[in-house]
């Protein structure tokens, strides 16, 4: 738990039983998730030179009035469709945050478990960042605002436009893990 809270990735192997090595191999396709029940956001990037390139990204919005089940089966399915299509070989996730309210930290674990049986049933390797190291390594500043996360995402990916915000999130998780496992944040660390 100190390691989440002081930004520390975590890995959480896969169901197809992942690599234990400290160093990640190369990915070149990456998805990120800023998983939450009623807006999901995705992204997924392919690394290319000058700047990456966006794949795919939007939020997995669910309303109000549905069941948190049927919620929990949007998030899986549209999370399978995109590794299906897209098939990313590393996933990053944000991290958990610590939650007053019992009730939104339960909310909040189902939905990441939705999108970690999404991708795990693929294989795929997962990464967490925690939301303070996110926003520290995309924009100097653990406490930024969304829009400045999104100004951001816009720049490095030279988008015409800012993503929507929990879409910007999950590109710059994307973006965090391509950094972090390139040297430039530090080595990533496994969960």
């Amino acid at each position: 738990m100190k390691e989440r809270v002081n930004g520390k990735t975590r890995h959480i192997p896969s169901a197809a039983g992942a690599s234990t090595t400290l160093m990640p191999r190369r990915h070149n396709v990456i998805l990120g998730v800023d998983p939450s029940l009623r807006g999901t956001g995705f992204g997924v990037i392919r690394l290319a030179a000058p700047f990456p390139a966006v794949l795919a990204q939007g939020t997995i919005s669910c309303p109000r009035h549905w069941a948190r089940s049927r919620c929990l089966a949007a998030i899986f399915r549209d999370l399978t469709t995109a590794m299906e299509r897209y098939r990313p070989t590393v996933c990053a996730m944000e991290g958990l945050f610590f939650a007053q309210n019992l009730k939104t930290a339960i909310v909040m674990g189902e939905a990441r478990g939705a999108a970690l049986a999404s991708v795990a049933g693929f294989g795929v390797e997962v990464f967490e960042i925690a939301p303070r190291r996110l926003k520290q390594a995309m924009v100097g500043y653990g406490a930024a605002q969304k829009t400045a996360v999104g100004a951001m995402v816009q720049r490095m990916l030279n988008l015409p436009e800012p993503p929507a915000p929990d879409a910007a999130d999950a590109l710059a998780l994307a973006l965090a893990y391509a950094h972090e496992a390139a040297g430039r944040f530090g080595p990533p660390g496994k969960i």
